[in-house]
């Protein structure tokens, strides 16, 4: 579904910059080439509206705020990682990086791939790539109904997704969600028994997870994301800590959907804190990359002892 609404929204985008253009253009080339323009504008506005409300939030509440000279980086970053995640890969490449489901004798351990609010699997795209290329089972789960519906109707789609996983190698996986992908891992977790949880999540990295909600939810108004408010109900009853699955936990201070960050860390996780990056570029921080290998690599080892 969310792949049909970005399709949507980036060529109506076009149309109407094309039919600004055509318009335009024999009164004022300056004004035409504008309409191509505005749409990025919006773009850049939009997240840098949100760095500055993040800013305030988290001054407002006596927490360190990144150096103005890094909350820029981190925008201007952002907005081109926006441009392509939201503009190309996730309205027209769905389907274009398949899952991998080999995996070789020192690879025992698959992955499974966990997508945000308003995305889908192709968020993942880089990770597939580069896992396959690794030798390393990988799959990345669209979750379904994308709107209209809480977190706890996407559970379905995320165990399946693990069960095939476990069937393609017979073993736990390294589950890896980012934002709300996170807390359908958690509703989906509460689901299972402390025996099932063992045989079916190795371990569970969340990477800018609203894990106790995030200030920036209070302003929805429709599922799932309404369930995200600091402090609602659903997130409530999700508990904590599951039996027996371990988890680590990513967070940003320059986050500019997932403030404060502190919302993102779990008490009793692996935490890790970082200053530099906004909320789509944490996924595809080199340290967090390099720690999920780690984090295998370990799993691996566990297993062949």
């Amino acid at each position: 579904m969310n792949a049909r609404i970005w399709q949507a929204v980036v060529l109506c985008n076009a149309m109407l910059a094309l039919g600004w253009s055509l318009r335009c253009w024999p009164h004022s080339p300056v004004l035409a080439l504008a309409g191509f323009v505005w749409p990025f504008v919006v773009v850049a506005l939009h997240l840098g509206s949100q760095m500055l409300l993040m800013r305030r939030v988290c001054a407002q509440r006596g927490l360190l705020v990144p150096p103005a000279v890094v909350l820029v980086r981190a925008w201007a970053n952002e907005w081109l990682l926006s441009l392509q995640v939201f503009g190309w890969r996730m309205p027209f490449r769905v389907q274009a990086e398949a899952d991998g489901w080999s995996c070789g004798p020192q690879q025992p351990v698959g992955l499974v791939l966990v997508h945000g609010y308003f995305c889908n699997r192709a968020v993942w795209a880089p990770w597939l790539r580069k896992l396959k290329k690794q030798g390393i089972a990988c799959t990345a789960v669209t979750l379904e109904p994308a709107q209209g519906a809480p977190m706890d109707a996407m559970v379905a789609d995320l165990a399946a997704g693990v069960q095939r996983m476990v069937k393609a190698t017979g073993r736990a996986p390294l589950i890896v969600a980012h934002s709300m992908g996170g807390l359908v891992v958690r509703a989906w977790l509460n689901t299972l028994t402390a025996e099932q949880q063992a045989a079916q999540a190795a371990h569970v990295i969340t990477v800018a997870t609203p894990h106790r909600g995030a200030w920036l939810a209070r302003f929805a108004r429709r599922l799932p994301a309404r369930d995200m408010h600091e402090g609602s109900d659903w997130i409530d009853r999700q508990g904590w800590p599951p039996d027996v699955v371990r988890f680590s936990c990513w967070a940003s201070r320059s986050d500019n959907i997932v403030f404060p960050p502190d919302l993102a860390l779990l008490p009793g996780a692996e935490q890790h804190l970082l200053e530099d990056v906004a909320h789509m570029q944490l996924l595809f921080d080199e340290r967090l990359w390099r720690a999920c290998l780690q984090t295998h690599a370990q799993l691996c080892l566990q297993e062949a002892v």
